[in-house]
């Protein structure tokens, strides 16, 4: 069934949310952190290329917005993790869609490190 109502071109929502899910390395600590990952040190190890300046900005910008929680644990030494909200989790379903559409459409180059950022592919079937 197709919505009749047109899209509108430009959304602060969508636009917000967008920038936000889509800012740099963001998407992959959402997406380690929706399988249980909670340590700095895992998400570091869960994620290649990842800096520990770049994850703490990451997970300072996630906190700000609602997205990730931080919990201390005063122990010795002291113990933090960090935990999705019910805002975080919510993202999952968006997570998958993305992961799906990236596996369906998303090649790395052969000719590329295994870092590399992968290119699209050029049509349904390639």
């Amino acid at each position: 069934m197709e919505n009749s109502e047109p899209l509108a071109t430009f959304c602060p929502y969508y636009h917000r949310a967008v920038e936000l899910i889509g800012g740099r390395w963001t998407g992959a600590i959402i997406r380690a952190m929706l399988t249980g990952v909670t340590r700095f040190s895992e998400l570091t190890q869960a994620i290649p290329g990842l800096s520990d300046r770049m994850l703490s900005e990451r997970l300072k910008e996630l906190e700000v917005e609602g997205v990730v929680e931080r919990r201390v644990f005063p122990l010795t030494p002291v113990r933090i993790e960090y935990h999705l909200t019910d805002k975080g989790r919510a993202l999952g379903g968006v997570v998958e869609a993305i992961s799906g559409w990236a596996g369906d459409w998303m090649v790395v180059a052969p000719e590329a490190p295994p870092a590399a950022l992968p290119r699209l592919r050029t049509g349904a079937n390639a």
